[in-house]
């Protein structure tokens, strides 16, 4: 991706479609450690196209994440560790 003289960039329309990207959208590249990350500022949307670009994001999620064969349960234990609030015995 080039800068042109006036600074600007073009963003991919895979990458405007993915973050809800549009004409008239707010976007801010914020510094990192290994460059920068561009990040859509938040907008004051619709309750349907929130909800819907929610959807979106879940949608593109689907399927990415491997359990190894655990049940909800057992990954809920194993990412916040055993319960010591319950008493099972």
């Amino acid at each position: 991706m080039r800068v042109t003289t006036k600074g600007q960039v073009t963003i991919p329309k895979e990458i405007r479609d993915r973050m809800g990207i549009g004409p008239g959208s707010e976007v801010e590249f914020v510094p990192t450690e290994e460059g920068a990350r561009l990040v859509a500022v938040n907008e004051n949307l619709s309750e349907k196209e929130a909800a819907r670009r929610f959807k979106d994001a879940l949608d593109r999620m689907e399927g990415t994440l491997d359990l190894g064969g655990m049940t909800t349960d057992e990954y809920m234990e194993w990412s916040r560790g055993p319960r010591e609030d319950l008493d099972l015995d």
